[in-house]
C-alpha cells in the first residue's frame, strides 16, 4: 500500500512534522547537446563521380536503343562501349582529385560506389547479355541472363566489402585492392566486346570464340570477390616531375591512340586490362624492388635528380 505513495512529511518522536523537500528533476539544456555531424561534400571529386554515373546511364540508354535489325547497330553499341570506358576515366580521376586536394570523405566513397554499380556493374552486364549471351544461349535464354546477373551481384558484393573495409580501417582503402576492381573488370569486358565486334566487322570466322566472353565474365565475377590483391597505384603522383624520356614516350603513345584509335584500340585496351588482371597473380612472386618500381612514384626531389 505504501510502495507507490509519496511521503510528504516525517513524524519525529516529538510529534512535530518535518517537511521533506524533493529536488526538482534535472532539466536538459538544449545548448549542451552535441550538434549533429555535417556531411563533407566536396565539389570537384563528386562532380567527377557524377560524370561517371552520367556515362553509365548514357551507356544503358544506347544499349536499349540499339536495334540488331538496323544498319547502325554496331555504331550504337560502340558508343555505349565508349561511354563505359569514359566512365573508367572519370572513376580514375575522382579519387586522384580527392587525394590531391585532401578532400576524401565517406560521402564521396559511398557516392562513388553507387555510380560504379551502375557504370561498371549494370551497364556491362546488360551489354554482354544484349549482344552476346542472348545469341549464344538461344535455346536456354535463362542461362544468359543468369551469367549476367552473377557478374552484377559479385560486383555489388565487391563494392560493399570495399566500403566496409575502408570504414573499419578509417582510410580510403589503403594501397591495395582486395579482389579485382570492378572498373577494371568493366573495362576488360568492354574492350573484349569491342575486339569481338572488330573481328565480326571483318568477317573473321569466330566459331567457338563467342563462348569466350561468358566464361570470362564468370571468371571476372569470381576474381572480384576473391582474396587476390591488386595495387591501387595511389603512389603515382600526377604532379611529380618526370624524366624527359618518359614524357616523350607518354606523348607519343597518347598521340598514337588519338590518331590510330580505330585501328589499335581494339588491341591495346584488352592488353592493358588483361595485364592488370594477370599482374595480381604474379605480384606476390616478384621482388619488392621491382614491385616498388612499378607501383610507386620515384621521389626525384629526394635524390636531387630533378628534370627541368
Amino acid at each position: 500500500m505504501f510502495k507507490n505513495a509519496v511521503c510528504l512529511a516525517l513524524v519525529l518522536p516529538l510529534g512535530r512534522p518535518v517537511a521533506l523537500i524533493m529536488p526538482d528533476p534535472p532539466t536538459l539544456d538544449s545548448s549542451s547537446e552535441p550538434a549533429p555531424p555535417k556531411l563533407k561534400i566536396y565539389f570537384l571529386p563528386n562532380l567527377m563521380t557524377a560524370g561517371n554515373l552520367f556515362c553509365g546511364f548514357v551507356a544503358l540508354t544506347k544499349i536499349v536503343e540499339a536495334d540488331a535489325g538496323t544498319a547502325d547497330f554496331n555504331h550504337v553499341i560502340k558508343n555505349a562501349l565508349f561511354f563505359i570506358l569514359l566512365a573508367c576515366i572519370f572513376d580514375l580521376l575522382d579519387g586522384r582529385v580527392a587525394r590531391m586536394g585532401g578532400s576524401e570523405s565517406p560521402f564521396g566513397r559511398e557516392f562513388d560506389s553507387l555510380a560504379d554499380l551502375i557504370s561498371f556493374g549494370v551497364a556491362p552486364a546488360f551489354l554482354v547479355h544484349r549482344i552476346v549471351l542472348r545469341d549464344v544461349f538461344v535455346l536456354y535464354a535463362e542461362v544468359g541472363w543468369f551469367i549476367a546477373s552473377i557478374y552484377l551481384i559479385c560486383g555489388a558484393l565487391r563494392l560493399a566489402r570495399f566500403n566496409c573495409l575502408a570504414a573499419m580501417s578509417g582510410s580510403g582503402g589503403g594501397k591495395e585492392f582486395l579482389g579485382f576492381p570492378i572498373p577494371a573488370a568493366a573495362g576488360l569486358v568492354a574492350s573484349l566486346t569491342l575486339f569481338l565486334m572488330w573481328l565480326d566487322e571483318r568477317n573473321f570466322p569466330q566459331g567457338k570464340w563467342r563462348y569466350v566472353l561468358p566464361v570470362i565474365m564468370l571468371f571476372l565475377s569470381m576474381m572480384m570477390v576473391s582474396e587476390v590483391r591488386y595495387p591501387t597505384f595511389k603512389k603515382l603522383d600526377l604532379r611529380a616531375t618526370r624524366p624527359f624520356t618518359k614524357m616523350v614516350i607518354a606523348a607519343v603513345f597518347i598521340g598514337l591512340l588519338l590518331v590510330l584509335r580505330t585501328k589499335i584500340l581494339p588491341f591495346i585496351l584488352p592488353i592493358i586490362f588483361t595485364a592488370y588482371l594477370v599482374y595480381g597473380f604474379i605480384r606476390p612472386r616478384i621482388s619488392r624492388q621491382i614491385r616498388r618500381e612499378i607501383e610507386e612514384e620515384e621521389d626525384d626531389e629526394a635524390t636531387g635528380d630533378v628534370e627541368q
